[in-house]
């Protein structure tokens, strides 16, 4: 990110002509010991050969390779002409940025500032704002905006895509100044993370302009958080979607509820299966061949030892709810392998009974199964809104192997006391970071999907206690190297 002062933003300045601007930035680039003198003849020639005009009213002018040993520091000098200045072409700055690299790290520099400015909005600010912070703020990534507004909900969405979903969110993020065009069309392409049924979250590395948060729910309760970030302090704001009880509310509460529930505020939100004295179980069919004959029929005999009314719906395929007590109604679902059952039970037993069908599920039906569903089993009403517990996952001692021809992997168990929280998460991103490899990770004591270990967002999401074994695997050339990293900085304890 920038690091932008007064020391190098000057505001409401004037400039007959673009040579003139080129020399007012070059003068600040010099004062703030940036540059030599002699720097602005590179400016000027860099400009000769083509426009440094970027776009939405900026203008970029730098060096050459011939004047490069004239860099003391790497750093720019920004000047607002609130009048504007003609850049040739018809083009006109309002915002000239001048900008000074050593070697290339003028190419991260460049990066960060088109992620910035490709939000028309957020260049037009820059022109007229009068508050340098604000314009500091802008132009490193850093508006001040709130993460959560109720102009970044949608709620009752009929719909059950993801897709539409994702779609709105991001919308309602560019609205708000928070993210540009490029974080719509990544997050619309990438793959949601399921933290349970029914609850999922996105974020995106491109397009990020401010920290902020959207939540779209659909009319059946499925919900999608997208989150834009800048920096690392939206992380407790994340760990907070990592409590089973909170992802409830969320599915319930209205907007007001929601802001509240995100501002760490305590909140009531009776849910249906609470305020009807119901208890809902929602599984996945680990069978190979899903519910046929024997799998149905022990679902069935460990269902009839319960007083509880209990009928089901296969969630995929829309199904009406059917008397769960009857193997040709259970057949009838058509639930195959990776199917999601909803159980609704009613009645003095209706907790253990889905319990029991709980247990059912995790050890197959009868069968050997070896499947791990991506998303969790849960059960709410009742005594709590609580995620079934996995089986259990004998505990692996730290190992690297060879996942496939092109992969290696390795696990490793978290020693700090208090987990994965915001401080070791970021370091164990930040090692990530240094290597070249494609490195995603899984928490094998909850039988989660891989997620990419390079998203500070999706390693905090994993919930990783103390005693945890997280899973990693990495492709690429840096890819033993980046296990090898990885292993010493858990073993280290992450900064702590």
């Amino acid at each position: 990110m920038l690091n932008l002062s007064a020391k190098n933003i000057r505001l409401n300045g004037s400039a007959a002509n673009k040579e003139e601007a080129i020399k007012q930035v070059a003068a600040g680039l010099v004062a703030n010991n940036h540059v030599a003198e002699g720097y602005a003849d590179g400016m000027f020639a860099r400009e000769q050969q083509t426009s440094t005009f970027l776009g939405n009213g900026i203008a970029i002018p730098h060096g050459t390779l011939d004047t490069r040993h004239l860099v003391q520091e790497t750093g720019v000098q920004i000047i607002q002409f609130p009048q504007g200045v003609q850049w040739g072409d018809g083009n006109t700055a309002y915002v000239v940025i001048g900008i000074a690299a050593k070697s290339d790290e003028h190419l991260t520099l460049l990066r960060q500032l088109t992620t910035v400015l490709s939000d028309e909005d957020a260049a037009a600010e820059l022109a007229k704002t009068q508050d340098i912070q604000t314009f500091a703020d802008i132009l490193s990534g850093k508006k001040s905006l709130p993460t959560l507004s109720p102009q970044t909900l949608s709620l009752n969405v009929e719909t059950n895509s993801l897709l539409t979903l994702a779609a709105i969110n991001a919308g309602k993020l560019q609205e708000q100044g928070h993210v540009a065009s490029s974080y719509i069309s990544d997050t619309i392409a990438a793959e949601p993370l399921a933290l349970a049924e029914n609850f999922y979250i996105i974020d995106s590395a491109k397009g990020n302009l401010a920290n902020g948060i959207a939540l779209a729910r659909a009319s059946n309760g499925k919900t999608l958080i997208s989150v834009a970030a800048v920096d690392n302090s939206l992380e407790s704001t994340i760990a907070l979607l990592l409590k089973p009880e909170v992802r409830q509310q969320l599915t319930q509460a209205n907007a007001e509820q929601i802001i509240a529930i995100f501002n760490g505020q305590s909140v009531e939100v009776a849910t249906p299966a609470q305020a009807s004295g119901q208890v809902i179980g929602t599984f996945t069919v680990r069978n190979e061949n899903g519910l046929h004959a024997r799998p149905s029929a022990v679902l069935v005999q460990t269902l009839k030892p319960f007083t509880a009314k209990i009928n089901v719906e296969n969630l995929d395929r829309g199904t009406t709810p059917a008397n769960a007590k009857s193997t040709m109604k259970v057949v009838a679902l058509g639930a195959s392998k990776g199917a999601r059952l909803r159980f609704v039970a009613e009645g003095e037993d209706a907790q253990q009974a889905i319990e029991a069908l709980a247990k059912a599920f995790e050890s197959g039906l009868g069968e050997s199964v070896s499947y791990v569903p991506e998303t969790p089993d849960s059960i709410e009403g009742g005594a709590a809104a609580v995620s079934a517990a996995p089986v259990a996952t004998q505990a692996v001692e730290n190992h690297v192997q060879n996942a496939n021809s092109d992969s290696l992997d390795a696990s490793f168990v978290i020693k700090n006391e208090h987990g994965l929280h915001a401080r070791p998460s970021a370091v164990l991103v930040n090692e990530v970071k240094k290597y070249q490899a494609k490195i995603e990770v899984q928490n094998l004591d909850k039988n989660s999907p891989l997620v990419s270990a390079k998203s500070l967002m999706k390693i905090v999401a994993l919930g990783a206690t103390k005693g945890t074994t997280l899973r990693f695997v990495a492709t690429g050339e840096d890819a033993q190297a980046a296990l090898d990293g990885i292993g010493a900085a858990i073993n280290a304890g992450l900064g702590e």
